[in-house]
C-alpha cells in the first residue's frame, strides 16, 4: 500500500519524531491508527446507547408517559431562571 501525505501531515510527523516520544514514522502511524480505532469504537458505543435511549423514549411516549416539548422547554427555562437568580 502506498500512502501520500500532505506537507502538513509530514510536518506533524517530523514534529512528533523530534519530541522523542516516537522512534519511527511507523510508530507514529501505528499510534494514530490505534487512536482512530478507539474513537471509532467509542462513537459506535455512543450511537448504540443513543438509539436505545431514543427507542425507550418512544416506547414511553406510546404508553402515555412523558411530557410534550413545550412543557419540557418551559420547565427548563424556569430551572435556568432559578439557577441564574441563585
Amino acid at each position: 500500500m502506498s500512502i501520500t501525505l500532505t506537507p502538513d501531515q509530514e510536518q506533524m510527523i517530523q514534529f512528533l519524531l523530534a519530541t522523542g516520544r516516537f522512534n519511527s514514522v511507523d510508530e507514529v502511524i501505528q499510534t494514530a491508527l490505534h487512536l482512530l480505532e478507539e474513537e471509532t469504537r467509542s462513537y459506535q458505543e455512543w450511537l448504540e446507547e443513543t438509539r436505545t435511549k431514543i427507542d425507550e423514549g418512544i416506547a414511553s411516549l406510546e404508553m402515555g408517559e412523558g411530557i410534550d416539548g413545550e412543557t419540557f422547554v418551559n420547565q427548563l427555562l424556569t430551572q435556568l431562571k432559578q439557577a441564574k437568580e441563585a
